[in-house]
């Protein structure tokens, strides 16, 4: 069985990713995971091809865990990997809660991480992983310093496997988005 894998895919880039790739390739199922599974739901309608919601909080090692056997059980080749979980909060690195700080950390870099991890042994040449980054990434940028380092990790970690992985025929990209209009500023902006 040949699949998509899409994390993030509620809303934003995650959710036109999967429109958008799903349009140049065919797969014997997509996977989309995110928390909110109404929202997973309704991708079902904006596709053609069966897919499988899957209502996962990837902050958590719990949801790797579940994510794991899943594959196991299954035991696809995944064509494509993209990981677009994540979130960005504005303000003053010393006014943010630490537990906002952390969360994005966990998101957008542990996670990510995780999921590339676990997703690997069923990648074969050919595959496609697109870890979804941002401009942010190449500087420091004061207001969103936690988010922008996120990012930049993000960067580093997917040119550095790109690298080693250079000989499996398996592509690894760090997509580099400037601002874009999504729900991300809903979370971003109190």
């Amino acid at each position: 069985m040949k699949i998509a894998v899409f994390t993030g895919a509620s809303s934003g880039m995650g959710r036109e990713f999967v429109k958008q790739i799903t349009e140049q390739q065919i797969f014997d199922e997509v996977w989309v995971i995110a928390r909110r599974l109404d929202r997973l739901e309704e991708i079902k309608n904006e596709v053609n091809c069966p897919v499988r919601c899957i209502s996962l909080d990837l902050t958590k090692q719990e949801a790797w865990d579940e994510y794991k056997a899943l594959l196991e059980e299954h035991n696809p080749e995944v064509k494509v990997l993209v990981n677009a979980s994540g979130y960005g909060k504005f303000g003053a690195f010393c006014d943010m809660p630490l537990d906002e700080q952390l969360g994005m950390i966990d998101l957008n870099d542990k996670a990510l991480v995780a999921v590339t991890y676990i997703t690997l042994p069923y990648l074969r040449s050919g595959s496609e992983v697109y870890q979804v980054d941002s401009l942010s990434s190449f500087q420091p940028v004061p207001y969103i310093s936690v988010y922008a380092a996120t990012k930049a990790f993000v960067l580093s970690f997917t040119r550095a496997v790109n690298s080693e992985m250079r000989h499996t025929g398996i592509k690894m990209m760090a997509v580099c988005p400037g601002w874009v209009k999504t729900e991300f500023f809903d979370r971003a902006v109190t």
